[in-house]
């Protein structure tokens, strides 16, 4: 396991604070704080959207505001309700509640009648070049974009076209409606950008009523005037888009549509992760082709594969704080979210011992049928975790991984003629190896001494070595499924020429363990339930597993001390 990295100390103020404190101060807003947090219902939130969660909403409350939740479902070819509910729902999860749910569909004839508003005011009009040609009028950042040749329509003539486009007298994709802005613009997106356009397609809520939709960056900060948002807060990549959303409010000069002050939009770095791709465009290709089961599969980065995988919310909002607010994007290292999870698990998650890959261990000079039942602590560190009782026999099982026939230099688990302790049961020795007829260990047979019932010597001679275990009879089958991450590569996008990012999928990124054994107090777990597995990790009781066979999904490991020595060679 890589070290850990190092935890960035937070800044007591980041700029974005800076910035609604300065609005405060001045009363800008009238002392209001309202932000908002406006996915497109178009796919499962994942990391990203978590730190924009945790942004937008913990901005507002720091400051005694609030946060809308606002569905910008202006692509209904894309949009589902699948994808509502789980927004709802991952939102809920990491502790927020929003003021008011809204949908930028809320607003479709207040954003028509606006836009109705900018071609009377000779600010928008209908072109009917198709896709490829408006591509190829606007130019690029070498060359200046052309006007269209329906770009000076009198704005009685675009009111008409608009208002029949509307009504679907054109068929998709004829005719849209574009802003008249720039042409000549070194920003590309004030080259006359699209506001409408046709497209007959049934939507999740007003259904077949509209066969005309705004455009996301006409919808959104118009959606934002609407609900007098005060900071819009989004991601770096839409720094450019910032003069396009000023326009389009700033076009209400007699000041019919907007409340003054208008929202200021802010933006900040993206969250991007190592060994992660964070488009959600590639992660539905992940779900459609098979690579993973589905959206909320324990290898995805979506909040509700960290929630399945057993992420705790606490741990992700820890993660967002620690990774703070920047003006710049930077890659993390994933390694610092699997730290946030293991700190937070480490003080909640109860004990327990389970067996991945088991091994027999008879212990000979123990009668059949004897039963000794422990009392062990749930938490070595907590007492108000409180006890549980273990039964322990003469035949246990321990993990394969912990015997060693010739045992290396500073080998301290089990080995021929070795000493080790079974975790609060006694010390046992081995004293001799049983193969069958391939040549594999399949059993060790040892000796114990019955005064070291409890797990430590009565002589108080030190014994280095300690075994998790269980016992061979009372365990209970379950399934364990060790998740890796998805991707080989830091980068999964860096690849060579020709290549595909899917070519660094990680073919080992989930171990399927159907044999392995875990203590009886396992045996009726709860779907979502945290626990450590001693020396072995944090696991998550997974929905799929049923009383007597429960499932469980590996959350992140432990430190290997062992591994590293390997490691080193």
């Amino acid at each position: 396991m890589p070290a850990e990295p190092p935890i960035p100390e937070p800044k007591s103020l980041h700029f974005i604070e800076e910035i609604v404190e300065a609005d405060l101060a001045s009363g800008k807003h009238g002392g209001r704080v309202l932000t908002r947090f406006p996915p497109e219902p178009n796919g499962y939130l994942h990391i990203g959207h978590a730190k924009s969660i945790c942004l937008n909403f913990g901005l507002a409350a720091k400051y005694g505001g609030a946060t809308n939740l606002r569905f910008d479902d202006t692509n209904p070819v894309k949009e589902d309700v699948e994808y509502v509910d789980s927004i709802r729902e991952d939102v809920r999860w990491l502790g927020f509640g929003w003021k008011g749910e809204h949908y930028a569909s809320d607003y479709f004839q207040f954003l028509y009648d606006y836009a109705e508003y900018l071609v009377q005011q000779g600010k928008a009009y209908v072109c009917d070049l198709s896709e490829a040609e408006i591509r190829e009028y606007r130019g690029n950042f070498h060359v200046p974009g052309k006007a269209s040749p329906y770009r000076d329509r009198a704005p009685e003539e675009n009111l008409d076209l608009f208002r029949r486009m509307k009504a679907g007298e054109f068929p998709d994709g004829s005719k849209v409606l574009r802003a008249k802005i720039d042409m000549a613009s070194g920003n590309m997106n004030l080259r006359d950008p699209l506001m409408y356009r046709i497209r007959r397609a049934h939507h999740h809520r007003t259904g077949d009523a509209w066969l005309i939709y705004p455009m996301y960056d006409y919808a959104h900060g118009v959606s934002d005037a609407i609900e007098t948002i005060t900071h819009s807060i989004c991601t770096l990549e839409f720094e450019d888009h910032r003069p396009l959303y000023d326009w389009f409010l700033e076009q209400d000069v007699e000041g019919r549509f907007f409340q003054r002050p208008l929202p200021r939009q802010i933006e900040f770095a993206r969250l991007n992760l190592t060994y992660t791709v964070m488009s959600k465009r590639r992660l539905l290709l992940l779900v459609q082709e098979g690579h993973v089961k589905a959206w909320d599969d324990p290898r995805m980065p979506t909040i509700s594969g960290l929630r399945r995988r057993g992420y705790t919310p606490e741990s992700v909002r820890a993660f967002a704080e620690r990774v703070g607010v920047a003006k710049r994007d930077t890659v993390i290292d994933v390694g610092l979210l699997e730290f946030a999870i293991r700190e937070d698990l480490e003080r909640k998650a109860p004990r327990a011992m389970a067996v991945l890959r088991p091994l027999r261990l008879v212990i000979e000079n123990m009668a059949e049928g004897e039963v000794h039942w422990l009392t062990l602590p749930n938490h070595p560190d907590d007492p108000a975790f409180g006890t549980r009782q273990v039964p322990f026999a003469r035949e246990v099982l321990i993990e394969r991984d912990d015997f060693r026939e010739e045992a290396p230099k500073k080998w301290f688990r089990l080995a021929p003629g070795a000493e080790v302790r079974l975790k609060g049961a006694c010390l046992v020795r081995c004293t001799e190896v049983v193969r069958d007829a391939a040549g594999e260990v399949v059993e060790l047979r040892c000796t114990w001494d019955p005064a070291s019932l409890g797990g430590d010597a009565p002589d108080g001679r030190k014994v280095k070595g300690t075994l998790h275990w269980v016992s061979a009879a009372h365990a209970v089958p379950a399934e364990v499924r060790l998740y890796d991450r998805l991707f080989t590569a830091e980068d999964p996008m860096d690849v060579p020429e020709g290549g595909d990012w899917r070519d660094t999928l990680n073919p080992d990124s989930l171990e399927v363990l159907a044999g392995a054994r875990v203590e009886p107090s396992l045996a009726e777990v709860a779907p979502g339930t945290r626990v450590q597995f001693e020396r072995l990790g944090y696991f998550c009781a997974d929905p799929d597993g049923r009383p007597g066979a429960p499932v469980f999904n590996r959350t992140v490991g432990l430190k290997d001390s062992w591994a590293k020595l390997e490691a080193k060679g």
